[in-house]
């Protein structure tokens, strides 16, 4: 494979630099490059920027509305993106239940959902783990039982998700529903849309150790779900779930954000002193900078090699990138923690939401990084955890 950006490449790179040089608000690009918290607000206004170009949806065929591009281009994108500074486009919509509802929904819910996804009319959550079932996914217990009554066929919803990103905010929620129980567990579940407003719906916060607010339980009490949000067909939602989430793991190799944080944290840490002279020159220090830097070049090129098959279907390999990428973020955080030392330690909320220009330890780099690395703890659990991504790759790859 040619990893080198022929000319119009390198005119496309041009283009969307000079486009996020002109159209990135400042204040979003200097909360993304220093550590600060997004807001809901913040990501709903870049969304909405990106969509009014027209590239909000890289991963998106034209006929949806999306840019229909290669992915050459798509790794062009994220990567100046990442470089820029933009707050991530949220992949629960336009990422992750999208590309389901194109593969497997009906044209009603294609029609209805896709442009709202687009558009960030809607905002979507996801509804997977659950106390007791998080890497063992397939042992849901959440019930949804068919109803055929005067007020038309609808499903009634019993049971509780848990560690819902965002879903205090959200519209929508994609959710795995057990319809079946006297079955093998992966043959039971269903795929559910819901609305947030239904009655019934209890969503109630997880404070993390930083009092961020990111993280949800959520209940559902007899709740009332029309038949025609189920995506695909009743009992088949293991084969959907599974497809998500191989989308999900492709993204959360993240590259381009891990490079701009390396970038991060080589300017950190020449600026740190050991010894009289910068951390970045000490011998075991630097060695560890670059033995990452190593891992994250050929990390980038494995994606490459994903991606280029343009499929759109991602496949075991998506594991691959799934473990690597996130034990890369995790040991970034690791360095910049390991480079700042005690000036990572005072904790400052107020700073960190932007209520305060400075931090009350002196260090604004620092200020975030505790927070931060204890947040990255979580990428090596989410999309499945890393432990269940080795067996997959046991089985599907190497065949044991």
């Amino acid at each position: 494979m040619d990893l080198n950006y022929n000319a119009e490449d390198l005119s496309f790179r041009d283009q969307v630099r000079s486009y996020l040089e002109a159209n990135l608000p400042a204040d979003l690009k200097h909360k993304v490059l220093q550590h600060k918290r997004l807001h809901k607000e913040d990501y709903v206004r870049w969304h909405k920027i990106l969509a009014k170009q027209g590239w909000v949806a890289t991963g998106w065929p034209a006929e949806y509305g999306g840019t229909g591009w290669n992915a050459t281009r798509r790794h062009i994108f994220e990567e100046e993106c990442a470089r820029a500074g933009t707050p991530p486009i949220l992949p629960f919509g336009v990422a992750m239940v999208a590309p389901v509802i194109m593969a497997f929904g009906n044209q009603a819910q294609k029609d209805y959902f896709l442009p709202r996804i687009l558009n960030c009319d809607d905002w979507w959550c996801q509804g997977y783990s659950e106390p007791g079932s998080g890497s063992d996914l397939a042992s849901i217990k959440t019930r949804a039982e068919r109803v055929n009554s005067d007020e038309g066929d609808h499903y009634v919803v019993n049971g509780q998700k848990t560690w819902t990103t965002l879903a205090q905010h959200a519209d929508m929620i994609f959710c795995l529903v057990r319809t079946d129980t006297g079955v093998r567990k992966q043959e039971g579940i269903s795929f559910l849309l819901i609305d947030m407003k239904t009655p019934g719906i209890t969503v109630r916060p997880i404070i993390m150790l930083d009092e961020d607010h990111e993280v949800n339980e959520v209940f559902f009490d007899n709740v009332k779900v029309p038949v025609q949000n189920l995506i695909g067909d009743e009992n088949k939602g293991w084969t959907y779930a599974k497809y998500l989430l191989g989308h999900e793991r492709t993204n959360i190799a993240a590259v381009g954000r891990a490079k701009r944080e390396l970038q991060f944290l080589k300017r950190y840490a020449s600026e740190q002193q050991k010894n009289g002279a910068s951390l970045l020159s000490d011998p075991i220090y630097a060695s560890k900078v670059a033995t990452l830097e190593i891992e994250l070049m050929a990390l980038e090129i494995t994606v490459l090699r994903v991606i280029s098959q343009d499929s759109g279907r991602p496949g075991p390999e998506a594991s691959l990138l799934k473990i690597k990428g996130t034990e890369i973020q995790q040991r970034l955080t690791e360095l910049m923690m390991e480079a700042a030392g005690p000036y990572s330690l005072p904790f400052d909320a107020a700073f960190l939401d932007g209520e305060n220009e400075h931090s009350i330890a002196g260090d604004d780099d620092a200020a975030p990084l505790a927070s931060y690395y204890f947040n990255y703890r979580k990428t090596s659990i989410y999309g499945g955890s890393n432990e269940i991504q080795k067996n997959i790759i046991t089985q599907m790859i190497l065949g044991l």
